[in-house]
């Protein structure tokens, strides 16, 4: 089993990589929206887990960015700058796994505006990254 801080250093790799798909994907104009809805999402995720995975905090197996947030906010760390939008992510993962939901399909979102948030995202996992070693 890795410790802690291997694990959150994995999950910040990880998150790197779902950013990378991001920025060179999201000057492509057949690039699909969802597809860089659900990498930045995954970004995301893995970037608050991260966090999470450094303290010692246990997560629940989701994809719902306002939940780990929530976690996060309990556990008086500090949250990173776009934690009120990250929500507006969440139904790109559901559209990966469920083809036909109602009300699944998410608010249109400018592609240029997830670089930024993932970006944000991640440097702020970083820092706290740092702060816990």
């Amino acid at each position: 089993m890795t410790s802690p801080p291997d694990h959150a250093r994995a999950l910040l790799a990880r998150a790197r990589d779902d950013f990378y798909v991001v920025r060179h994907l999201r000057g492509e104009a057949d690039a699909p929206l969802w597809v860089l809805g659900l990498h930045a999402q995954q970004a995301v995720e893995k970037a608050l887990k991260s966090v999470l995975s450094s303290r010692g905090i246990e997560y629940p197996r989701t994809h719902n960015l306002v939940m780990l947030v929530e976690m996060l906010r309990r556990a008086q760390i500090g949250l990173p700058p776009d934690a009120d939008a990250l929500g507006l992510l969440v139904p790109f993962v559901v559209l990966l796994r469920y083809e036909d939901v109602e009300g699944a399909e998410p608010q249109q979102i400018d592609p240029e505006g997830f670089d930024g948030c993932v970006a944000r995202t991640i440097d702020w996992a970083v820092e706290n990254l740092k702060k816990a070693d």
